[in-house]
């Protein structure tokens, strides 16, 4: 970890005083297990990466006009890095002028949109995320209808960017999120 990041109990309770709403928590920890998982594949630093998924979304709640602005400047005077900031930056660049350029950066906003997706996949499925295909997900990024929130040219850039195969995008955001599908609640024991 950078000797100057706060480390991850910092930043949970961050989010934890910024963001109420339960669903967007859940989001961002679903985002943070996926970049971690991309971080362990390309042996980079994971609690930088995985911090840039934690917090990517802070001020979403709170200050929705103003996002990612209000939490870039909230996260820099905390003194995290730079690669986390402009990874964050960089996953909203319509609203940022900064366009994914680095790996993380990248990453992040290949993950944003598509966790979101395989999350609402799993809260229909009786099986949950327990045996969650890229076909499944495949077919739901097909219907409009399903998860209307999710941006599927966001989606589709963000294969791009990373130069994968969607299937195989799609097949590492389910594999990242299953490394906490307990705490998303997208496990088959787990659900009602």
């Amino acid at each position: 970890m950078s000797s100057d990041m706060p480390d991850r109990a910092s930043s949970v309770a961050l989010l934890e005083s910024w963001v109420e709403n339960e669903g967007l928590r859940k989001h961002m920890l679903g985002v943070e297990a996926v970049v971690r998982h991309y971080a362990r594949m390309h042996g980079e630093d994971e609690d930088v990466w995985g911090t840039a998924g934690l917090l990517h979304d802070l001020d979403w709640e709170k200050y929705p006009d103003e996002h990612p602005k209000r939490a870039l400047a909230e996260l820099k005077d905390l003194g995290y890095p730079a690669a986390v900031l402009r990874a964050i930056a960089a996953h909203a660049p319509e609203r940022s002028g900064v366009e994914p350029e680095a790996l993380l950066d990248k990453v992040l906003f290949a993950c944003d949109e598509l966790s979101g997706l395989v999350y609402a996949c799993c809260l229909v499925r009786p099986t949950g995320i327990d045996d969650l295909a890229p076909k499944s997900v495949t077919k739901k990024l097909k219907d409009k209808a399903f998860a209307a929130g999710v941006n599927r040219d966001d989606v589709a850039r963000g294969v791009e960017l990373l130069g994968l195969e969607r299937s195989e995008h799609i097949q590492n955001v389910i594999d990242g999120m299953r490394s906490i599908a307990e705490v998303l609640g997208v496990r088959a024991q787990d659900r009602p």
